[in-house]
């Protein structure tokens, strides 16, 4: 076979392709609708917190779906699920455009995300099992391949809606779906193993996660009316009980034991989820202000956003050779001090400010994400045994939705039924809080201890 010069074969490079083009669904179909948020609003006649439920649930159903979806390439093959994970977005993308209720809209999502988080676990795992010369290379690609679309979705978005309506934002899905798809049957060797059991599945720790995930969700949600007691502590004392059911099992569905025994990684996945918070209260918040505040149509917000992709993947190179020399540390230093300096000069942007002042503040809050998304990734494994990347990579995973979610009941707080300056600034003193959390954590990281994988 031949090989390209990082020694990978032909097969190899199909496979990365077929994986990389299904991987990126999740986190662009993440961002994609933030730009079409305005239009959803007028057209099924909602306020931005009716509206977050749109973002909310599709991050809930990401988070329990990883690790379920995860669960099943290990019982039924990933092949398999792989198949099934892009068989399902195909379905949401066909049906979404045709929803005749805003319900329909948000059910047909969540189909979607549970399609789209088959992909990541099942994905990996194939490349974990297929690929044994430069694996650690081809996860970091893959890795970064995922965190980066995130950050394309609200301008590939505004460039649809501009020539189209939000509709389109499902439709471009079949381009990535038919290129994964026809590479996965091809490149994918057939799944050996005889399909498990549904039975093998921790059934009642999903439910209890699922029931402590959606209850914190209504807390945050509630914070803009005034927090409700009772639903706090609800979801504090689901936390508990998830917390002691899963420390007794076996085969737990979030394994809470490896979470106990690994303080410093537990505080990375606390960071983790601090910076997907920040980010993604300004992934979507600022497309939203852009539209109703700035007045910018749809294909302007994609361009103007596009300040905070195009930063984050020009550094991104320069942070993994930084990386490679200096360790993940002080890349994150770097990341948290520029999430506070990014969100601080928020507080210059005014009613009617021009682009010219709007645009470098998002190219700050750009060169922060690429710090960010590449430190937190390399980090992780300083503190990881090889025989743990597996659990430690779906946990961080999970950590990302909870970030994500947490995010989407900070901008319903903040924005409720209105969008205006005073609320984005203080969007932005929220975020540049957070940022400081993250400093905190970052400077009270240790050296990696000897021994650990590091490929």
């Amino acid at each position: 076979m031949t090989t390209d010069r990082r020694g990978l074969t032909r097969s190899e490079l199909l496979l990365i392709t077929a994986v990389a083009l299904g991987t990126l669904l999740n986190p662009l179909n993440t961002t994609m609708i933030s730009v079409a948020l305005a239009r959803l609003q007028d057209e099924f006649r909602l306020t931005f917190g009716e509206v977050s439920w749109l973002i909310s649930t599709y991050y809930l159903a990401s988070a329990i779906g990883q690790p379920i979806m995860g669960k099943w390439s290990d019982l039924f093959g990933r092949k398999r699920v792989f198949l099934l994970g892009l068989t399902l977005v195909t379905l949401a993308s066909c049906l979404a455009p045709l929803s005749p209720s805003f319900g329909w809209l948000i059910g047909f999502r969540i189909i979607q995300a549970f399609g789209s988080s088959a992909l990541f676990p099942s994905g990996m795992g194939m490349i974990r099992s297929q690929i044994t010369a430069g694996q650690a290379k081809a996860l970091g690609v893959l890795s970064i391949f995922s965190g980066t679309s995130a950050a394309f979705g609200p301008s590939l978005g505004g460039l649809l809606l501009h020539y189209g309506d939000w509709q389109l934002i499902f439709l471009c899905n079949f381009p990535f779906i038919a290129g994964s798809f026809l590479l996965a049957w091809k490149a994918f060797p057939r799944d050996t193993q005889k399909p498990g059991r549904l039975s093998g599945m921790d059934w009642p720790g999903v439910a209890l996660f699922s029931a402590t995930i959606f209850l914190w969700l209504l807390f945050f949600l509630s914070i803009a009316e005034g927090a409700n007691a009772w639903t706090l502590a609800a979801a504090a004392g689901m936390s508990i009980w998830f917390y002691r059911y899963e420390l007794g099992r076996r085969a737990p569905f979030i394994d809470v034991a490896f979470l106990r025994n690994n303080v410093n990684v537990t505080l990375i996945y606390a960071q983790f989820i601090l910076t997907n918070i920040a980010f993604y209260s300004i992934m979507f918040g600022i497309p939203s202000y852009l539209q109703q505040v700035q007045h910018m149509d749809p294909q302007q917000t994609g361009l103007v956003m596009l300040s905070i992709a195009g930063f984050s993947v020009l550094v991104t190179p320069l942070v993994s050779r930084w990386i490679d020399r200096k360790g993940s540390k002080p890349s994150l230093v770097v990341g948290t001090l520029s999430t506070i300096a990014g969100s601080l000069l928020l507080l210059f942007i005014r009613d009617a400010a021009p682009v010219t002042v709007i645009f470098p503040v998002l190219c700050v809050l750009g060169f922060a994400n690429g710090f960010n998304n590449l430190g937190m990734q390399t980090v992780l494994y300083d503190f990881v045994k090889k025989e743990e990347t597996g659990i430690a990579s779906g946990l961080f995973m999970t950590s990302r939705f909870i970030g994500t979610i947490l995010s989407s009941s900070l901008l319903a707080a903040l924005f409720g039924k209105a969008i205006s300056t005073p609320q984005l600034h203080s969007m932005a003193w929220a975020c540049a809080a957070l940022g400081v959390f993250m400093l905190l954590l970052t400077l009270r990281l240790p050296a990696a201890r000897p021994g650990l994988a590091k490929e």
